[in-house]
């Protein structure tokens, strides 16, 4: 399988270790950045990238990679057609492609040891979407808003302000 794959710089060291572990069981590793560890990096365009590649090579799958994981996911999700989960056991990854199908899994770095981070990114990549009827119907509940929503980009203000 193909599996596409970013990281910011707290991410930077697991993403090295996934993407040869990956590599070492068989699958086609695309890494989307950063190449080079940078303090001062920032994850949005690497994440954008990796989903873009998702959603352009049908049947591959993302893993976006930071220091907890959460804005990895965000910035993963602003590109149409990814389904990114931030998966923190290997039950939310399992339940993130049998339920949502997800198509991108994301991580942090700074969650989870080595062999953790395999044992989710692993279970996330071999599980099956069930196709349940239930699940295909929230799916496309959720594409039909992607396709009629036109609100632009999310404000950059502080909540409560």
């Amino acid at each position: 399988m193909r599996i596409h794959i970013a990281s910011d710089h707290a991410g930077f060291d697991l993403k090295t270790a996934v993407a040869e572990h990956l590599r070492e069981v068989g699958h086609e590793v695309i890494d989307h950045g950063a190449h080079t560890y940078d303090p001062d990096d920032d994850y949005p365009s690497f994440c954008v990238s990796c989903g873009e590649a998702v959603v352009d090579d049908a049947g591959s799958l993302g893993i976006v990679l930071g220091g907890s994981g959460n804005g990895e996911q965000i910035a993963a999700n602003k590109v149409d057609g990814v389904r990114a989960a931030l998966a923190w056991s290997i039950e939310t990854a399992r339940l993130a492609r049998q339920h949502n199908n997800a198509n991108v899994v994301s991580l942090g770095g700074r969650m989870h040891d080595l062999g953790q981070g395999l044992e989710i990114i692993d279970a996330f990549i071999a599980e099956p979407f069930s196709g349940d009827e239930r699940h295909v119907r929230r799916i496309a509940q959720l594409v039909d808003y992607e396709l009629r929503s036109h609100r632009g980009p999310d404000p950059i203000e502080p909540i409560g302000a």
